[in-house]
């Protein structure tokens, strides 16, 4: 008998145990589940390897759900289970990364019944069997924190792709289509009871809403009807037709109460045309920076109802040709496998105008090439890092070379090969890239230039309110006027300035004149004191 080992990912960290009898575990299940000690003495614990930090369970909780293998897992595994790796067998909860621990390891893996039960154990008495986890709330804090952390990265991911905006965009438009063709007819059934004649020169829902809301009262018609009528229809024979027919028409009399709630109804499906309208634009412009290759290939729309049916893009991309060939026509699939009649040749895809083009013959062959064209596009718009639609473009053109193959004459020319066009396009995208990374590259500087003079002009008006608030603003205001004053005036004060100056010099020489006369008496009246000093002297 192999020795049965469990593999448990926790939040926490990886723990390993080890299971005596597996077998004899599944006859009494719910007894010893439900109690500690007896599970205690089925699954006995063997290692655990905790995380150090948040940032890593993250990455290994993110490998986990893509099915690789960790180095801190393989390191669990290497150092705690038995070098003789055909005497014990790992149980694994999850069977993909069963896959990746049988490739890089050679261990032998199973994900059997007792196995899920034993995990099922495990999580209720996780914190009762490692060592380390005072109660219940200490595990459930670790794992609140790491599912908050894993749901963070995955919405910063969605939010980088924006595939959520161009689902959310096109079911809102066809939602939107519904509710315009239902209160369309409605307001249609509620006005012909005051205009019946209208409906026959307008059917179109889109026109006849705006020509109620300028005709509104068909006897009492304004000045400005014709200009109104003549830019909604374009058509000034339709324009006479709806004015002649206004005044002799043969429906009732409305009252104005009745008549203002058909004018609300209609200014809101107005409303909501134009609603349409936007989101169309906003679509196509979604859709060329997501999704270029596709929106090129099978149009807008049809590519934004794909992604939509999928789920995401990735996951567009990851399905393969079969399976976006009959997207959107799964009942249909099921109804044919249940009743084993023929499956259904296309879903979306039919809506796109290359089916619609081509023969009835050879519809099922066109969808299935067109089919493989939108699932090459998809992985390249999904995994490029600068998506443009120059593949898009060239597998347009091998459609509709496709298309012409089939309509023309059997010894007409074949379609080029798709190595030579796909080569094609490789050179015209590395040019298109190098292109986009100079637009990049120019609306960086563009974009830092703008920063520093945003930057600049804040720190001015910092030091604006500052001085305001300090009261110095209007001492540098008066002291910059005086400076120009200066300026200006200098010719004029030149004059007065030499006259002060040669005053100033005058007045020190009369200073030193009068400061040298009584120096040199001084002098004088020395000397004569020595000479009588000597004479005496002399004589004696």
């Amino acid at each position: 008998m192999s020795k049965q080992y469990i593999l448990y990912e926790h939040a926490a960290g990886y723990a390993l145990f080890f299971v005596a009898e597996p077998e004899e575990f599944l006859t009494q299940t719910a007894e010893i589940v439900s109690e500690v000690d007896k599970f205690k003495e089925v699954c006995h614990f063997q290692a655990f390897q905790p995380f150090t930090r948040g940032r890593e369970a993250l990455e290994n909780i993110n490998s986990i759900s893509e099915s690789i293998l960790h180095a801190h897992l393989e390191e669990l595994l290497i150092n705690n289970l038995p070098k003789k790796k055909k005497k014990y067998v790992l149980g694994v909860e999850d069977t993909q990364l069963i896959n990746s621990i049988k490739e890089k390891l050679e261990i032998n893996c199973n994900c059997t019944e007792a196995v899920k039960e034993l995990i099922r154990g495990i999580r209720f008495h996780f914190h009762d069997l490692v060592p380390g986890f005072c109660d219940l709330n200490a595990a459930t804090k670790v794992q609140l924190g790491l599912a908050h952390a894993y749901s963070r990265s995955k919405v910063k991911f969605n939010i980088a792709r924006v595939d959520n905006m161009i689902i959310q965009t096109i079911t809102l438009v066809d939602q939107m289509d519904k509710d315009i063709n239902s209160l369309s007819m409605k307001i249609r059934e509620w006005y012909s009871h005051h205009f019946p004649e209208l409906i026959k020169i307008v059917p179109e829902n889109n026109l006849y809403i705006p020509c109620v809301n300028a005709i509104k009262d068909r006897k009492n018609l304004s000045e400005d009807v014709a200009e109104r009528l003549e830019n909604i229809l374009n058509d000034p024979e339709k324009v006479q037709n709806v004015l002649e027919l206004a005044r002799s028409s043969m429906g009732m009399e409305v009252s104005e109460c009745d008549l203002e709630n058909m004018l609300y109804c209609a200014e809101r499906v107005i409303a909501l045309i134009q609603r349409r309208k936007d989101l169309t634009d906003y679509l196509k412009a979604k859709m060329t920076c997501v999704a270029p290759n596709l929106a090129a290939l099978i149009g807008e729309f049809v590519g934004a109802r794909l992604i939509a049916q999928a789920g995401s893009l990735t996951n567009l991309a990851k399905s393969p040709a079969s399976t976006v060939q009959i997207l959107g026509a799964e009942k249909a699939l099921f109804r044919a496998l249940k009743t084993k009649g023929n499956t259904p040749k296309y879903g979306i895809i039919f809506n796109s105008k290359f089916i619609g083009k081509a023969a009835k013959i050879y519809k099922g062959r066109i969808s299935r090439y067109l089919a493989n064209k939108c699932s090459v596009a998809s992985r390249i718009d999904c995994f490029r890092d600068i998506p443009t639609d120059v593949f898009g473009s060239k597998m347009k053109q091998q459609v509709e070379e496709r298309l012409k193959f089939y309509d023309a004459p059997p010894n007409s020319e074949t379609p080029r090969k798709n190595v030579d066009v796909m080569d094609e396009a490789l050179e015209e995208a590395e040019i298109s890239q190098r292109e986009i990374l100079k637009r990049m590259k120019k609306d960086k500087k563009k974009a830092k230039k703008r920063k520093l003079e945003e930057l600049c002009l804040a720190t001015e008006l910092d030091k604006t309110i500052a001085a305001l608030a300090e009261g110095t603003v209007t001492d540098e205001v008066d002291t910059s006027i005086v400076k120009k004053k200066k300026k200006k005036n200098k010719k004029l004060n030149d004059a007065p300035v030499a006259d002060e100056v040669d005053t100033s010099i005058e007045k020190k020489k009369k200073k030193r004149n009068l400061n040298d006369a009584p120096v040199a008496d001084e002098v004088d009246t020395s000397i004569e004191k020595k000479k009588k000093k000597r004479k005496l002297n002399d004589a004696e």
